[in-house]
C-alpha cells in the first residue's frame, strides 16, 4: 500500500508516515504530487502537512501508521522548485522542514483553508450604454453620476461600487435599462486603498552612471547577482523601474523585497504611477484573506509585479524574470526568531536556482555584500551622483561636551532649526529612541524604574502614562511618586522620540512638529497619512527613529539633526560600528535631495573619534573597508562564518548546562579540531534575563562554511538527544546578525 511521507509544521527534524485517507480511489492515487497539502492527525490535533513523497514502505510498523484524514489540494502549493528551495532553507539554518514550509505560505493554506474562487462579479458598459452621448441621464443624478463612473473606468466592481456612494438599485435600474452589463472576471489581490493602476508617468531621462548600470544588467535566463551601490537619492528606484519595463516588455514577474511596510504605500505608489499592471502586495499589514489573493494572484501569473516584506521571498510565481533587493543591508530582512532566515540569502540562492538576475541596491551596502562585489562574486554597478544634479549633504559635527542644553539640543542645533525653519523649509530630527524616556528615577532615594521580566530599565512613555519594556512589552502605569519611598522627586534621564516632540513644539510653537515612530504609525495607513503631511511641503519638523531612514523621498528637508551618535561606537556586538554608519548614512541621505542645499549636523561627545570622522570626511566606502580590515584581523564575517546557539528557560542553571553539554560532546569527538572551527562559551547572553527567562549562548566561529555546517549539524545532533532538550527552549541562528 503507498505510503505518504509528510513534513509536518512541529520543531521536529523528520517527515511523518501516514497509510492513504479512508475515501481516496484508485484514480486520485496517480495525482498524489509533491507539493500538496494533506490534514492529518498528530497527536490529540489535527495539522496541514505538506506531501514529500509517495512511497511503498515505512520504517514504522504498518499497524502503527495511522491514515490521513484529507487531501486538501488538486494540484500542489509547492512547484518543485519552491520545495528544493526550502529543503535547502532547512538544511542551511539546521531548521525543521515541515516548519519551514508552513512558513513559506499565507497563514489560510497553514490552517487547511481553501484556496479563493478568484472569479468576482464585475459590471461595464453594454454596447448601447457605451454609445450614450456625454451628459446623458441629465434627470436622473444617481444614474448619470454611475453612468460617468463607468465611462472613466474599464469596470468596477462592489467595492468601487460602494465608495462611490451609490446604491445597488441604482446599478439595476441600468442594467435593466441594457446601459449596463454584468460579466466574471479575475478578482483583483490589494495593491493600496485605490486598486487603480494607470501607467501614465513616463520614464525620466536618466544619467550616464544609470545608463551604465541600465545596460549592465542582463535580464535574459541567466543567474548574476548585481550590486547596485549608489549614494542616497542618486536614482536607484528610476533603474529599477526601468528594468521591470524590459522584464515586462518579456512577460516575466518582477519579485521586490522592501525592508518596511512603511516603505510600501510610497513604492506602490510609484510603481502604479508607473505600470498598467497589476501589482500584488505581500506584508503583515494585510488581512489573511488579503495575502492569500495576493499569492494566488503571484502564483497564477495574474500579477506582474509583487512587492512584499521578508516572508515575500517564498512567493510562488509562475514565471519570474527579475529579483530586486531594495536596502540590502537592512537587519529587517533577517527574521529574529522561530525559522531564523536571511530573505536576502535567500532570495540570492533562489535567483540562481531559477536562472534569474537578483539586484541588491543599497547607498550603505552590508560589509558581506561589499566583500562578494570586492571578490568579483557581484558585478558591481556604481551611481555616485545624485540625480536632478542634487548636492550631496555637507556634515557637522557639534562637539556636546560641557554645552549646555536644552532637552537634548544644543544652542548651536536650535539656531540651525530655527534658520531653516524660517526659510521656509523643513527639518528632520533623529534620535534612534521611541518613548518619552529610557529611564525614570527617583531624586531622593535613586529607585530606578526596572522591568520585573527583563534585566532592563522600563521606558517612559507619558503622554500614554505608562512605563513599558521594549524587550517583552511588558507594561505598568506610571504613577506620580516614588514606589519605593513615595517621593514625588521624579527624575527623567535621558529623551526619546515624544521626550524631544515636547520639546520641539515649546521651542517652536508655531510650527507643525511630525512625529513618526513604532506608536504613531501602529494604525493602519497612520504613515502613509502622515508622510503625506510631509510631502505639502509647508514648514514642518519630522521628529522619529529609524523609520524615517529607510528609502523616504523628503524634497523639501533641507536639515538633518542627529541628536545622538556615539551608541553604535561602543557597542558590546560586533555589528554596532558598521550598523551605526549605515543608519548615520541613511539618514543624512534625507536632506538636500532635490533642488534644495541640504545639511547634516550630527551631535556628539566623541568629535575626535576615527570612526565617525571618517564616516563623515570621507563617506561610507572608506568607512566601511575600514572596518573590513578589522574584521580580517579578528577572523569574523565575511572574513569568518558565525553561528549562534541559543538557549531559554525559567530555570537560571539549565541553559548554561545544556550548552555545556553540547560543546563537552562535541570536543570529545574531536570535530571541532577536525573541522577547523572553534566554539566560545557557554555565556549569560548580553541580556542575561528577558521575558521572564534566563538566557545563554554559545558561538561557533570557522573559517570555513562547509566547516561550520558539519560542527554545526554534529551540534545540533547531540542536543537534539539531551535530556534538556525538551525542557529548555534552544535555538540555531547561522549568519546572526545581532548577537544579542
Amino acid at each position: 500500500m503507498p505510503i505518504l511521507s509528510l513534513a509536518m509544521p512541529t520543531p521536529l527534524k523528520r517527515s511523518f508516515d501516514y497509510l492513504l485517507p479512508l475515501d481516496i480511489t484508485d484514480l486520485a492515487i496517480n495525482d498524489l504530487k509533491p507539493g500538496l497539502r494533506v490534514l492529518a492527525p498528530f497527536g490529540h490535533r489535527q495539522l496541514t502537512g505538506i506531501l514529500l513523497e509517495v512511497k511503498n514502505s515505512s520504517d514504522v510498523p504498518a499497524a502503527k501508521l495511522k491514515p490521513a484524514i484529507q487531501i486538501l489540494d488538486s494540484d500542489p502549493v509547492f512547484s518543485p522548485q519552491m520545495l528544493e528551495l526550502c529543503r535547502w532553507a532547512a538544511n542551511y539554518y539546521q531548521h525543521a522542514l515541515g516548519d519551514v514550509l508552513s512558513n513559506a505560505i499565507p497563514a489560510l493554506l497553514r490552517k487547511g483553508h481553501e484556496l479563493i474562487d478568484q472569479k468576482e462579479t464585475r459590471w461595464r458598459l453594454s454596447t448601447e450604454g457605451k454609445g450614450l452621448p456625454e451628459g446623458a441621464l441629465k434627470r436622473a443624478a444617481k444614474q448619470a453620476q454611475l453612468l460617468t463612473l463607468l465611462q472613466q473606468r474599464t469596470s468596477i466592481n462592489t467595492t468601487d461600487l460602494s465608495t462611490s456612494g451609490v446604491s445597488r438599485t441604482i446599478l439595476n435600474a441600468l442594467i435593466k435599462k441594457d446601459l449596463v452589463e454584468k460579466f466574471a472576471s479575475e478578482a483583483a489581490a490589494p495593491t493600496s486603498p485605490n486598486n487603480e493602476s494607470d501607467g501614465t508617468e513616463e520614464p525620466l531621462v536618466l544619467n550616464e552612471e544609470q545608463r551604465i548600470a541600465l545596460n549592465s544588467v542582463n535580464i535574459q535566463k541567466r543567474y548574476q547577482c548585481y550590486l547596485l551601490d549608489g549614494v542616497t537619492g542618486s536614482g536607484k528606484t528610476e533603474v529599477y523601474l526601468q528594468l521591470i519595463a524590459k522584464c515586462l516588455e518579456k512577460d516575466r514577474q518582477t519579485l521586490v523585497l522592501i525592508p518596511e511596510i512603511g516603505l510600501t504605500p510610497q513604492t506602490v505608489s510609484r510603481f502604479r504611477r508607473r505600470f498598467n499592471c497589476h501589482i500584488a502586495l505581500l506584508h503583515s499589514g494585510l488581512t489573511d484573506r488579503e495575502r492569500l489573493l495576493s499569492w494566488q494572484s503571484a502564483k497564477s501569473g495574474q500579477a506582474k509585479i509583487i512587492i512584499g516584506t521578508r516572508s515575500a521571498v517564498f512567493t510562488q510565481m509562475g514565471n519570474i524574470g527579475l529579483i530586486i533587493i531594495d536596502e540590502e543591508h537592512d537587519s529587517s530582512f533577517k527574521q529574529q526568531d522561530g525559522f531564523r532566515y536571511s530573505a536576502r540569502d535567500i532570495a540570492i540562492k533562489r535567483a540562481h536556482q531559477l536562472r534569474c538576475p537578483i539586484i541588491l541596491g543599497s547607498a550603505t551596502p552590508s560589509l558581506e555584500t561589499l566583500h562578494n562585489a570586492q571578490q568579483s562574486r557581484y558585478q558591481h554597478l556604481h551611481l555616485t551622483q545624485r540625480a536632478a544634479n542634487a548636492k550631496p549633504p555637507l556634515y557637522e559635527l557639534l562637539d556636546i561636551r560641557n554645552a549646555p542644553m536644552d532637552e537634548g539640543f544644543s544652542s548651536a542645533l536650535l539656531a540651525a532649526i530655527k534658520k531653516e525653519i524660517t526659510a521656509g523649509n523643513q527639518v528632520l530630527v533623529f534620535i534612534n529612541r521611541r518613548g518619552f524616556s529610557p529611564m525614570l528615577m527617583c531624586h531622593d532615594c535613586g529607585y530606578v524604574a526596572q522591568c520585573h521580566h527583563c534585566d532592563a530599565r522600563m521606558t517612559v512613555h507619558f503622554q500614554q502614562g505608562m512605563l513599558r519594556c521594549h524587550h517583552c512589552e511588558g507594561q505598568e502605569k506610571l504613577l506620580g511618586f516614588c514606589p519605593d519611598c513615595n517621593s514625588r522627586q521624579l527624575d527623567f534621564r535621558g529623551s526619546g522620540t515624544e521626550r524631544s516632540e515636547q520639546a520641539l513644539n515649546r521651542l517652536f510653537p508655531n510650527t507643525q512638529v511630525i512625529r513618526i515612530d513604532r506608536d504613531t504609525t501602529s494604525r493602519k495607513l497612520a504613515m502613509q497619512e502622515l508622510l503625506e503631511n510631509v510631502h505639502e511641503g509647508t514648514p514642518c519638523i519630522l521628529v522619529g527613529t529609524q523609520m524615517l531612514a529607510k528609502g523616504h523621498h523628503f524634497p523639501d528637508v533641507t536639515l538633518v539633526a542627529v541628536i545622538d551618535a556615539d551608541g553604535g561606537l561602543f557597542s558590546t556586538d560586533f555589528r554596532g560600528p558598521e550598523k551605526m554608519g549605515q543608519l548615520l548614512i541613511q539618514v543624512a541621505g534625507r536632506a538636500g535631495r532635490a533642488s534644495k542645499p541640504g545639511k547634516v549636523m550630527i551631535q556628539t561627545h566623541h568629535p575626535e573619534h576615527p570612526l565617525i570622522n571618517s564616516l563623515v570626511n570621507n563617506h561610507y566606502h572608506s568607512y566601511a573597508n575600514q572596518l573590513l580590515e578589522e574584521r580580517k584581523v579578528s577572523g569574523l564575517p565575511p572574513f569568518g562564518h558565525l553561528a549562534l546557539i541559543r538557549a531559554e528557560s525559567s530555570n537560571p542553571q539549565q541553559p548554561e548546562e545544556f550548552l555545556r553539554a553540547l560543546r563537552s560532546g562535541i570536543e570529545t569527538n574531536g570535530q571541532t579540531v577536525d573541522s577547523g572551527s572553534r566554539l566560545f562559551g557557554p555565556l549569560p547572553a548580553p541580556m542575561a534575563r528577558r521575558a521572564g527567562f534566563f538566557r545563554a549562548q554559545l558561538l561557533l566561529q570557522a573559517d570555513r562554511r562547509k566547516n561550520l555546517h558539519q560542527c554545526l549539524k554534529a551540534l545540533c545532533n547531540i542536543g537534539e538527544q539531551h535530556t534538556l532538550a525538551n525542557k529548555i527552549r534552544w535555538s540555531v541562528d547561522v549568519d546572526p546578525i545581532d548577537m544579542h
